[in-house]
């Protein structure tokens, strides 16, 4: 089935939940206003449902190819790259002095949503540009920006991070490769790098890699690591392009999903750099790039949910089986089995719940950075910081979770490659695991997140739920609110027990051990929160006879299918939070093998 971009959703989720009317009276974007927003996020949908979303099938099956030293897209993928840059859809949120068109982060994510909806594979070329181009913002050289910001906001170039090693993935402080000073104020790149996205391809005539590395009188561990700049080719005075440079990808790797992004193995020999920012603070410089892709992929996982509930939707209209218990029509859509029905609304609650988390995490990162005056700045980088490993990490369960409910719904059908279903199931499962694995994503929320501030950004997240709480009070009665409530409770219990465990140093086992169930927990009762905020705006639009009051009573309806068949169930994660380390500690080899 087609897709079809959910620009209504999309636009009321930024406006009616996330609070861009916060971010517009800042007065740091003046070009944007709801009508703005409205017209870009239909022109991405309309370009993701025409350009991206046909090549989604065909990109699965022939992918991305390596030969001779050199990778080639998928087909088509080239053709509509190159659409995409001169559409100006990398650079939504960058500053005008670049080339952007200084747009509200949020307003960038939700178009963004529709093109990892349409083709998962696609939207990860743009989105590793979209970091470099957030870290070369904030940290390169005038000299750096006016030679590379430019093309990579133009969509001319595009940008690659740089970080995994054979023998370092998530412990980038074992990293070997090496930047040896040529003596002209560049440097020579040395070592091999894995699982690099989009390191190489034919779409463009230029790539940018962001690089870790060593100098040679580097600290061991993260403390000595620095970030390079390193152009695919030589980039001249005038901007043109020179001799091509000493990496090149030496393979690409054979993938579960996302077949047509090239996941390259690339090798550098004596490729020249630039250092980027200060020497030794690569990590620091790196984690602005993290931080962004971090949400990016939040919002994938958004945005494959989206699809792959599309397509149970339209399947579970269409196949016919069995009589309907509410028609008595024999021969009924499956849609009309209670079962079936049940998944499809918790699979619409979860992806509205998990749209509200990224696109509020987003509105955030915006006020961060314009809001009005200081104290509320450190407020909402509060919130962004809190938020960040939760969008990423809840999102992409949440992916995972949706795309394996749509395989469940299409029943064998859905093991059967052909009917698509599956794919959407391959290309989730990566999410969870890559820009830090959704492990990684709670022991920062636990370990740094939660108490940076003193635990003050979380508290201030539990009052704006109880705040909410009491709204929900006039518009429900019984389980709807009673479920909230509990479920406010068990966060601040968990919140509260997690601070005084933190201030134990020797409870930092039991911390670790709570981690992921703390942060599935804090995603649960913040997905609740945003339903909550949504089905209220949705009331007061009814009240006020405005929008389509079928529409509208169905977000009221998802808020009570989420407080049911999640809030519900909030005992069972705050439960986990408190297992403990000695509990782990007992679960040896010997007894998980036996």
């Amino acid at each position: 089935m087609t897709y079809r971009a959910p620009v209504r959703d999309l636009a009321f989720t930024l406006e009616s939940v996330a609070g861009m009317a916060d971010v517009a009276a800042t007065g740091a974007f003046p070009d944007y206003d709801a009508d703005v927003a409205g017209a870009v996020l239909e022109a991405a949908g309309q370009f993701s449902e025409e350009v991206l979303a046909p090549l989604n099938r065909i990109g699965d099956q022939k992918g991305s190819t390596y030969a001779n030293g050199a990778v080639t897209a998928a087909p088509g993928f080239a053709d509509a790259y190159r659409q995409f840059a001169a559409g100006g859809w990398t650079g939504l949120s960058a500053s005008t002095e670049a080339g952007g068109q200084a747009l509200p982060k949020a307003l960038e994510l939700a178009a963004y949503e529709t093109v990892h909806a349409a083709n998962m594979a696609f939207g990860l070329c743009p989105m590793l540009s979209l970091a470099s181009i957030e870290a070369l913002e904030q940290v390169g050289t005038e000299e750096q920006k006016a030679k590379y910001l430019t093309k990579l906001v133009s969509g001319e170039w595009t940008g690659a991070m740089v970080l995994t090693e054979p023998g370092a993935g998530s412990d980038l402080g074992s990293l070997i490769t090496t930047a040896t000073p040529n003596g002209d104020g560049t440097y020579a790149l040395n070592g091999q790098k894995i699982y690099i996205t989009w390191g190489d391809h034919d779409a463009t005539d230029n790539i940018v890699h962001l690089v870790l590395a060593r100098l040679p009188d580097a600290p061991k561990g993260p403390k000595g690591i620095s970030l390079f700049l390193a152009s695919k080719f030589a980039v001249k005075e005038d901007g043109t392009l020179g001799d091509r440079n000493a990496f090149r990808p030496v393979g690409v790797e054979h993938k579960l999903g996302i077949h047509a992004s090239p996941t390259c193995v690339m090798s550098y020999e004596g490729a020249t750099a630039e250092l980027v920012g200060q020497p030794n603070q690569g990590l620091a410089h790196m984690f602005v790039m993290m931080n962004a892709a971090r949400l990016a992929v939040g919002v994938e996982g958004v945005g494959i949910a989206e699809r792959a509930y599309q397509h149970a939707l339209a399947y579970a209209l269409d196949r016919r089986q069995g009589r309907s218990v509410w028609t008595g029509e024999a021969n009924a859509p499956i849609f009309d089995h209670p079962d079936v029905r049940r998944m499809l609304s918790v699979m619409k609650a979860k992806i509205s719940a998990a749209r509200a988390v990224c696109l509020s995490t987003g509105v955030a990162a915006d006020l961060a950075r314009h809001a009005g005056t200081e104290e509320k700045r450190r407020h909402w980088k509060g919130r962004e910081d809190l938020f960040t490993p939760i969008a990423k990490a809840w999102s992409t369960d949440i992916g995972c979770e949706v795309a394996s409910m749509g395989v469940q719904i299409h029943g064998g059908m859905g093991f059967i490659e052909e009917t698509g279903a599956a794919q959407y199931y391959r290309d989730a499962r990566i999410a969870p695991i890559y820009e830090g694995t959704n492990g990684i994503q709670a022991m920062d929320l636990v370990g740094r997140k939660l108490s940076m501030d003193g635990g003050d950004a979380a508290k201030a997240l539990i009052a704006d739920m109880k705040a909410t709480l009491v709204d929900l009070g006039k518009l429900y009665s019984g389980k709807p609110v009673e479920r909230f409530a509990t479920a406010i409770e068990a966060v601040e219990d968990a919140t509260l027990w997690l601070l005084d465990q933190k201030a134990d140093p020797n409870a930092a086992a039991d911390v670790l051990a709570a981690a992921d169930a703390y942060l599935k927990l804090l995603g649960d009762v913040a997905g609740g929160w945003m339903l909550a905020k949504g089905a209220l705006a949705a009331k007061a639009k009814l009240d006020a006879n405005e929008g389509d009051p079928v529409w509208l009573q169905g977000k009221l309806d998802l808020y009570e299918v989420y407080a049911a068949n999640v809030l519900g169930h909030v005992s069972s994660r705050l439960a986990a939070v408190g297992q403990g380390g000695d509990l782990l500690r007992r679960m040896t080899v010997d007894a998980l093998a036996g």
